[in-house]
């Protein structure tokens, strides 16, 4: 009779090779990944939405250099972020991000040289949107936001202006959806400046509420940021994570347990949406026995996040 411990199937690491999870995990990454190149080269990139991030830096220098394809300049742009990335991080970027910000870039080519870049002979003018940009957009957010939704549910990043968004957020000492704002928002005024059509950065705006608005669907939450109650035996060591590696405060809760009246420490923490598959990604490996609670935070006021001041004045 074997000795082996039975593992619980939901408590079994998505990085062990060819489990369900590790599976699982990957077919998002791949779908996720098609999901992208897809909403860019058939919503996006053809009416000259600039929905921030490295492939709306792409759309813009493929205007000027047309030869070069949106998923080549992509790819130009990852290579030395997702070197920086790994300098600065460390191990918060691992080969799921790299897989993704090669693959995405590449399958964007793939789908370019099948299918041309006049909406008026794409897949025989059927989707030709030029009348209806409002379409363009909206339909450009839904299929890339579900891509993006799926990447980060996997835990990984596209790679690109995400990484941009975090190095800004650690040396500015600036929340990270503000960081994001900043960086979206210059790539946006640029776009307006490159084209010097009016219209397209309030398409490009559409694209990139219906995107984080599929995000947060995919990944099972409207809020952008996120209440967490972790009690765990390893408590010091995720601790350590947050105060060090997402410069994350949090506060200390005494509690019971109510069946052994054992005493307890329980973290209260809030952390952003894209910080949440990092937390439960580094909590998985140090204890996949621990017992967390997410919440949505309807707001968070306070340091670290929107001060009380700019919300009532004073």
């Amino acid at each position: 009779m074997s000795t082996d411990k039975i593992i619980p199937a939901e408590l079994v690491p998505d990085n062990v090779p060819f489990s369900r999870k590790w599976l699982m995990s990957w077919a998002m990454i791949f779908g996720g990944s098609i999901a992208i190149a897809i909403g860019f080269v058939f919503f996006i990139n053809p009416y000259n939405i600039v929905p921030g991030g490295v492939y709306g830096l792409g759309i813009i220098l493929h205007s000027v250099f047309p030869d070069i394809k949106v998923g080549t300049f992509g790819l130009m742009f990852d290579i030395p972020l997702l070197i920086t990335a790994v300098w600065v991080f460390g191990s918060q970027f691992g080969i799921r991000t790299i897989v993704v910000a090669i693959m995405t870039p590449l399958l964007m080519n793939l789908f370019t040289w099948l299918c041309g870049e006049d909406p008026a002979t794409m897949l025989g003018g059927h989707i030709n949107l030029n009348d209806d940009m409002f379409l363009a957009a909206l339909f450009g957010g839904v299929v890339s936001g579900t891509g993006l939704g799926l990447v980060f549910k996997a835990n990984a990043t596209s790679g690109g202006t995400d990484v941009v968004s975090m190095i800004v957020s650690r040396f500015l000492h600036l929340p990270l959806s503000r960081s994001i704002m900043l960086v979206e928002s210059v790539i946006v005024i640029i776009g307006l400046l490159a084209f010097g059509d009016w219209k397209l950065p309030l398409y490009s705006i559409i694209t990139i509420f219906v995107q984080t608005k599929m995000i947060d669907y995919i990944i099972g939450g409207a809020s952008s940021d996120k209440l967490l109650f972790i009690i765990s035996e390893r408590h010091e060591d995720i601790r350590r994570y947050l105060l060090d590696k997402l410069e994350r405060g949090g506060t200390y809760i005494r509690a019971n347990g109510m069946y052994t009246d054992a005493d307890k420490r329980m973290i209260f923490v809030v952390i952003s949406r894209r910080e949440l598959a990092l937390v439960q990604s580094y909590i998985k490996d140090v204890d996949p026995a621990v017992f967390m609670v997410v919440v949505n935070a309807h707001e968070t006021l306070g340091d670290g996040f929107k001060k009380l001041s700019e919300k009532i004045g004073g």
